[in-house]
């Protein structure tokens, strides 16, 4: 009869993970052993628990690193409302202004059909030919205060350059 010794790696059938497990066990005894975890930040310090067992632990912490803020879709609508021209102002072409302004409208159209979640939604489509009017002037305006300023900083250089080949009457 053959005795089979406890430590032969062909005594057993070993599949690819639980070999990956001893594996890894193997690797970190080995870390231990030569003293690699002494040091840690955070080693003898308690670990903060919770006094009851959260199933959705995770999803706080994530929000919580992420600042993720979920609110109801009328709260949210405001928000979107108050940024909507801000948003639109960085857009350089009337038709992207126009998808945006659809986007909006349809996202308030489908929040008015849903049932309230939270506070009621006070939020009213935007009417598409009116916005893009004021996007177009507020473009305008931007687009003449930068000439100015344009105008100004050259006229300010010239102003300089010939301040010195000036000539003073004694």
């Amino acid at each position: 009869m053959i005795e089979v010794q406890p430590h032969d790696p062909y005594a057993y059938a070993i599949d690819h993970a639980v070999a990956v497990a001893l594996l890894a066990d193997f690797q970190v005894r080995k870390a231990i052993a030569r003293g690699d975890f002494e040091d840690l930040p955070g080693s003898g310090e308690p670990i903060d628990l919770p006094d009851q067992h959260d199933p959705e632990w995770w999803v706080r912490k994530l929000v919580e690193r992420e600042h993720v803020v979920l609110l109801p879709p009328s709260i949210q609508l405001r928000k979107d409302d108050a940024a909507l021209d801000e948003h639109l102002d960085q857009l350089a072409d009337e038709n992207a202004v126009r998808r945006e302004i659809d986007d909006f409208n349809a996202r308030v159209i489908r929040a008015r059909y849903e049932p309230p979640a939270g506070p009621p939604l006070i939020t009213m489509p935007r009417d598409p030919d009116t916005t893009v009017a004021a996007w177009a002037e507020r473009r305008a305006a931007r687009a003449a205060r930068a000439r100015a300023r344009v105008a100004e900083r050259t006229d300010d250089r010239r102003r300089r350059r010939f301040r010195f080949f000036r000539r003073y009457a004694p």
